[in-house]
């Protein structure tokens, strides 16, 4: 079973993590990340690509790593153990069922990140919780299809986070007021795509917004 609890989650909450835009060229988006990573506390970039071509995909995730790793940031790319491998990223993200997630904590942890994605119901959550893995993503990496993080994904994380000693990571809507329920509810992690990339104001300045709000509602929970 998965551990619960015995005392509140620490802060911060709601520490953000970042999902790569569709459709990025590699060596024109690699400074601009670095500029965005370097606006504000990032935990996490998921490098993820719609290409299913194996040659684009280590082209994408060798570019953007040592990024990541320039600025302390864990780069975590999905499902692949051999582009994991070759780019040198920090973790793998695992949502295609529960016995690829087994193989890969046992494969690569503690030495490297393993995260459980595809979790749809409280069941599959503590599931895969059971293997031991880093953390648990409710979402999807392509659901920001509305300001607010999807309703279910929210309230599995938001219950997550108030019984399990497991993170969450919840995958916020295409507005970067999504990261302030996130915060209310204890959420450990908040995953934000479009409402960064596609800001009004440039995706710097969406990355300094996004904290300035997390920071705020957190300063809000304290008073």
């Amino acid at each position: 079973m998965a551990k619960k609890k015995k005392a509140p989650p620490p802060e911060p909450f709601a520490r953000l993590c970042l999902v790569t835009p569709a459709g990025l060229d590699p060596e024109a988006f690699a400074p601009m990340l670095d500029a965005v990573v370097k606006a504000g506390d990032v935990a996490t970039l998921f490098i993820v690509s719609e290409t299913s071509n194996a040659a684009e995909l280590q082209r994408i995730a060798e570019a953007l790593v040592p990024v990541a790793h320039a600025n302390g940031v864990a780069a975590i790319v999905p499902n692949d153990t051999r582009l994991f491998g070759r780019a040198r990223a920090d973790g793998l993200h695992v949502d295609t069922g529960l016995a690829d997630l087994k193989d890969a904590v046992a494969a690569l942890r503690p030495d490297h990140i393993v995260g459980a994605g595809g979790v749809t119901t409280r069941h599959d959550a503590m599931l895969a919780a059971e293997t031991d893995c880093d953390y648990i993503f409710f979402g999807r990496f392509d659901g920001d299809t509305g300001e607010q993080s999807f309703d279910k994904a929210f309230d599995l994380a938001a219950w997550w986070s108030a019984v399990f000693e497991i993170p969450a990571i919840v995958m916020g809507g295409s507005s970067l007021a999504s990261v302030e329920p996130a915060v209310d509810a204890h959420v450990e992690f908040v995953a934000l795509r479009s409402a960064i990339w596609n800001h009004a104001a440039g995706p710097v300045a969406a990355v300094t917004e996004a904290n300035a709000l997390i920071a705020a509602r957190q300063a809000e929970a304290t008073e």
